[in-house]
Formats: structure tokens, sequence, C-alpha cells
């Protein structure tokens, strides 16, 4: 009993070990979410005002350093102000007119002075000019504040209905703004890092130096710097700028501790990236390939190569063999000793088919043929002449080239004929216009065939990996 239960503890150091895993990896992702939303908050300050204007504004107090601004504070407690008076002792009162005539230069203050520029608003304050402008009917904005803020137009247009608008379309604007001081790196003030990050970065510098001691001292011949760096996706943690890359480290510590399985969208991605690549390889390979032959064309390269006038450069000799030479002659080889011998029932059949053919047309010969006890005697003498011939022509070929002579006498036909050639293609322009097709060819083969290798393969390409990938889902 004692032996059977021995690996229970195994099994639960394990699951310990998964659990820390999952634990660190759920942090780590707190983390992440909480740097993302500190990054955009700036930026989405506005939109977050509207969902969660509490937790906004307090989160900018403690962690940004933002304050609100005092110009724009003051004339929304100017505008709380005149709502109460008014409530109290009417529009017309000398006390709603006093407050009326405070809104009016603090609109102009407003327009002069342009307090949101401090926190690059400057585009919010001419969103509520606009409104402004558009609510009065004005084409100056200090004009229309002054005509909004009248008792004549309150009364006129309704006070109940104007303050309604001022509340809700241009006040939030105004409440937008705030005022954020500079910290002594001379940067907006940003106590982020030392009020809240600071603690995750501490608890995973510690865990990464633990597991790299615990992997040190386990692995002998391995260091403490090479164990940090089997985690070397740990160490984006502590990178005081483009804290957006964490989500490298979070995502492989989700992944290993099987908190979410990303091995199916990792091995997607890698198919889509490898397919695309190697269409995009094979694409450059041959459009490099046809173009260095039209360059070697174009060039003369391949007529001074024909010709035997050379490259212009010098050619390098590796092995001190012609090798087109010794081909050649495999070749040769091959053909008579080991095709030849194997074809020749056909090549006779050839032969004594055109032989008889020939005796057919000859005037006199089916006459011939008619005369008593000839019979099949013309085609026994055909089949006869013909596999004499063969056999002779077969002799004279390999004996020729057997022969010192007639090897000789051979090389000699095929050197005649390989001049020949080449002053014949030299005489007229016959080379010219070869060069100025293949060119052009080569150029019709880029247009009409490799340039939609990345449109046609592409997608070919992709629904056999992902035929393959059922495939193999559906094996395992």
């Amino acid at each position: 009993m004692a032996a059977l239960s021995r690996p229970r503890p195994r099994r639960s150091a394990k699951v310990t070990a998964l659990w820390f895993e999952r634990i660190m990896a759920l942090i780590a992702l707190v983390n992440l979410v909480i740097v993302l939303f500190d990054s955009s908050y700036i930026r989405f300050r506005d939109l977050y005002l509207r969902f969660a204007p509490e937790f906004t504004i307090w989160y900018g107090e403690v962690f940004k350093g933002i304050e609100p601004d005092r110009t724009t504070s003051a004339y929304l407690e100017t505008v709380d102000k005149l709502e109460e008076q008014v409530a109290q002792t009417g529009l017309q009162s000398i006390q709603a007119e006093t407050l009326l005539a405070q809104l009016q230069e603090q609109s102009d203050i407003l327009i002069d002075e342009n307090p949101f520029e401090i926190a690059e608003k400057s585009g919010t304050l001419e969103r509520i000019k606009n409104l402004m402008r558009d609510r009065v009917g004005e084409d100056s904005a200090k004009q229309a504040f002054r005509e909004f803020w009248s008792a004549d137009y309150l009364s006129q247009r309704g006070w109940s209905r104007e303050i309604a608008y001022f509340n809700d379309e241009v006040q939030p604007l105004i409440a937008t703004n705030y005022f954020r001081g500079i910290g002594e790196d001379g940067g907006p003030s940003d106590f982020f890092w030392l009020l809240l990050d600071s603690w995750f970065i501490a608890l995973f510098a510690v865990e990464l130096l633990a597991r790299s001691f615990y992997i040190s001292r386990r692995y002998p011949n391995t260091t403490l710097l090479d164990a940090v760096l089997l985690r070397w996706y740990d160490l984006f943690f502590f990178i005081p700028f483009w804290r957006w890359l964490r989500v490298i480290p979070v995502t492989i510590r989700l992944n290993q501790s099987q908190t979410v399985n990303l091995v199916p969208l990792r091995n997607r991605i890698n198919r889509v990236f490898l397919t695309t690549f190697a269409v995009e390889l094979t694409e450059v390979v041959v459009l490099r390939i046809i173009d260095q032959v039209q360059n070697l064309v174009k060039e003369g390269n391949i007529r001074r190569w024909l010709v035997g006038t050379g490259t212009g450069r010098r050619y390098i000799d590796l092995n001190g063999v012609d090798e087109i030479q010794v081909i050649s002659q495999q070749v040769s080889s091959l053909l008579l000793y080991k095709v030849l011998p194997q074809i020749k029932p056909e090549l006779d059949a050839l032969l004594h088919h055109s032989v008889t053919n020939a005796f057919n047309d000859a005037p006199g010969y089916q006459a011939f043929r008619r005369i008593p006890g000839i019979g099949s005697v013309p085609d026994q003498m055909a089949q006869q002449v013909v596999g004499q011939v063969s056999q002779t022509l077969y002799g004279a070929i390999t004996g020729a080239l057997e022969d010192e002579r007639g090897a000789a006498l051979t090389q000699k036909l095929v050197e005649r004929f390989t001049a020949e050639a080449r002053t014949q293609i030299q005489a007229d322009q016959t080379l010219e216009e070869m060069e100025t097709l293949v060119v052009a060819l080569l150029e019709e083969v880029k247009i009409n065939y490799v340039k939609q290798l990345e449109a046609e393969d592409v997608e070919q390409l992709m629904a056999d990996n992902y035929r393959l990938y059922n495939l193999t889902q559906q094996k395992s």
C-alpha cells in the first residue's frame, strides 16, 4: 500500500505548479489590462467620462496628476449659481443680471486665454464656439456668448430650454478640460508606475529570480544568466517604454498554463504567414531568374557562347574536365549500347514497312509478284535486306566510335557541323531576331503567368493547408 501511494505527491506537485502558473498568468493579464487602460486614459478620457465619470476623475487625480482647470471650473460654478439664483428670484433680478455679466466676461476670457490648450484640447474649444454660434446665429464667438448670456435673449427664447441646451451640449465639453502639472523629468505628471505598476514589476522580478535560481541549481551546467534567458519573454515586464509589448509574455503564460488554448490560433497564423511568404518568395525567385536570362540575352552573352567568341569574362574551370564533351560521350554510349539494341525490332519493322512501300510503288512490281513461284519471295528479301542494313549500320556506328580513326572522323564531323551552324547563324540577322523574340517571350511569361502567382496560389495554398489541417485534426 505504501508503494502504491508514492506517485501521489508528484501528481499533487504538478497540480500545484499548474495552479501557480495559472494564478501568475491571470495576474499578468490583469496587469496588461491596467497598463492598456492607463496608456489609453488621456486619449479616451472624454469617452470614459461618459460611462464612468466618478472613476475617471478619481483615476486622473490619483495616477495622472490631473486637477480641475481653474478657469473652466469657475465658469461652470458661475452657471450653477445663475441657475440657483433664477430659481429663487427670477431672470430679471439684479443678482441674476450680475451673474450674467460675469458669464459674459468669463466667456471673453475663455476665448482669449484658451485654457484648453494646456490639455491639448483646443479642438474642444472650437466645438464649443461653433455650438454657440449656431445656437444664437452670430458669426463672432464672443458676440454669440454675450448674446446667449443676456436676459433679453434668455427671456425671449425661453430660460428652461436654453439652459437645458447648455447643460446637455456645452457643459459636458467644458467639463472635459483639466490641468496637468509637470513632473521632474520635464514631462506631464504621471504616478502610475510609482503607485501601481511598480508592485506588479516587483512581483514578476521576484518570480523571475526565483525561477532562474531554481533552474540554475537543478541543472549544474546552467548559469543564472542562462536561466534568465530561458524566460526571455518575461523581460518585457521591465521595459519602461512600449508597455503594450507585455502582451507577448501574457499570451505565452496563458498558453503555457493551459488557461487559454492558443495552439490552433498560432497554427493558423503560421500557415497564413508561411503560405504568403512561400508564394512571395517563389514569385521573386522566378522573376529574378527570368530577368537574369533576359539580361544574358540582351547583353549578348548567349550569342557569344553559341558562336564561340567567349563571354568577355574569364571562364573558371573547377576540375579541368570538359563536362559537355564527357556528357555527350556518356549519352552517345547510352544510346548505342543500351537504347538501340532494345528498340531494334521496332526500328526493323519501320524500315521493312518503308522498303515494302517503296517496292509497291515501283513500276511492274505487282506484275512481278503475280509470276508463278514468286509469291512472298520479295517480302522475304525485303526483310533480309532490312535486317542486314540495320545490323550493318549499327555495327558501322559502334565500330566507328570504338575505332580510334573512326572516333576521330566522327569528332571531326561534329566539329564541322557545329562550326557550319555557327557560321550560318552569324551570316544573317537570324540570331538578332531570335534574341528579340526570346526577350519578348520572357516578358510575356512574367506578365501573364508569374504575376498571377500571388492572386491564384495564395488562395490555393491556403485552401490546401486548411484541408490538410482539418484532416489531421479529425485523425487526432
